[in-house]
């Protein structure tokens, strides 16, 4: 069974920084990501890592901020979260692209001001 379980949310303030982590079962995955969706919006992309890692991809309102990378022999992928702002506030999920799309079930952060 092909498994993506989050974990490392919370509430931070601003300021504060938080790592969340994706572990991966029942396959390898070629590119993986992280999205986002805040309530009343539609989920949207937040950074994307390639299989070898030497490929990273950011939306804009992260970028400097926010660092994804991944251990493929522990199959996991991380998000580094620095300097967090009240509009970081969302469900993170966490995303693998194989044959097929894989989602997890979410985590939520929280950033108070």
């Amino acid at each position: 069974q092909v498994q993506l379980v989050e974990s490392g949310g919370g509430l931070v303030q601003a300021g504060g920084s938080l790592r969340l982590s994706c572990a991966a079962s029942g396959r390898k995955f070629f590119d993986m990501g992280w999205y986002r969706q805040a309530p009343g919006k539609e989920r949207e992309f937040v950074a994307r890592i390639n299989w070898s890692g030497t490929s990273t991809y950011y939306v804009d309102s992260v970028k400097g901020r926010f660092i994804i990378s991944r251990d493929n022999a522990k199959n996991t992928m991380d998000l580094q979260m620095n300097s967090l702002k009240p509009e970081d506030t969302a469900v993170y999920y966490c995303n693998g692209q194989a044959v097929r799309e894989y989602w997890g079930q979410g985590t939520q952060v929280t950033v108070s001001s």
